[in-house]
């Protein structure tokens, strides 16, 4: 294969990987459905090759399951599972606020403070509703995880685990944690990075996920009732 159209196959790749990812983690593709070769090809109007990739790529990140006999599924949310996510989660980012507190620049500090006020006046606006979902440059986490400037933890935190965080966000969508009490966490672990307190980020940062993953662990266990 060229590597033109060896880039090219690999750029399809890439694209399908977004697009089926986003497609799983907002119920488009159902829990524990089979993930059709041929289906999602004629869908998708690709090859069967940068999809296989594809696949291979979503089962790395935890979307999807292969087993012999049975083929690609999409993964079924379970609470057994969410807490082993969440404690790594929570380890990880803990590390994340840590590390921020040497590594952050004051241009990323101003702009998270205006991202929280822009996230304030959201709730403001909205009598207290829970916010959008936030992803990429417009998520907290994702910022204070990037201001690390360690690029073992961003490849595992936002490469990897958090499409499996944003799904299991998804699923139990109602029941989030309280947005006006997450803002407030959200403010309180960045005054402690921009005040130079490392163990004190830490310590907010672990306790914040904590929380949330208490909340889900709630959410779960309802829904499977």
């Amino acid at each position: 294969m060229s590597a033109s159209k060896k880039n090219k196959t690999q750029t399809i790749s890439e694209e399908l990987v977004t697009y089926l990812s986003n497609s799983i983690i907002q119920g488009e593709l159902k829990q524990g459905s089979k993930v059709s070769e041929t289906e999602l090809a004629q869908r998708y109007g690709v090859s069967r090759g940068p999809l296989r990739e594809a696949i291979v790529t979503l089962e790395g990140l935890g979307l999807v399951t292969r087993a012999a006999n049975i083929g690609a599924r999409v993964v079924e949310l379970n609470t057994e599972d969410m807490i082993h996510t969440f404690s790594v989660r929570e380890s990880l980012e803990g590390m994340a606020a840590r590390l921020a507190v040497e590594n952050i620049s004051d241009q990323e500090l101003s702009d998270l403070y205006n991202l929280l006020d822009k996230h304030e006046d959201y709730l403001t606006q909205n009598n207290g509703e829970h916010y959008i979902q936030q992803d990429g440059n417009y998520d907290f986490h994702n910022r204070i995880i990037k201001a690390s400037r360690n690029p073992k933890l961003i490849t595992l935190l936002i490469d990897e685990l958090y499409s499996l965080v944003r799904m299991y966000r998804q699923q139990t969508a109602d029941s989030r944690p309280d947005p006006v009490q997450a803002l407030k966490e959200h403010r309180s672990i960045l005054d402690a990075i921009a005040n130079k307190e490392a163990d004190l980020a830490e310590l907010l940062m672990r306790r914040h996920i904590s929380r949330s993953r208490i909340v889900l662990e709630k959410a779960l266990m309802n829904q499977h009732r």
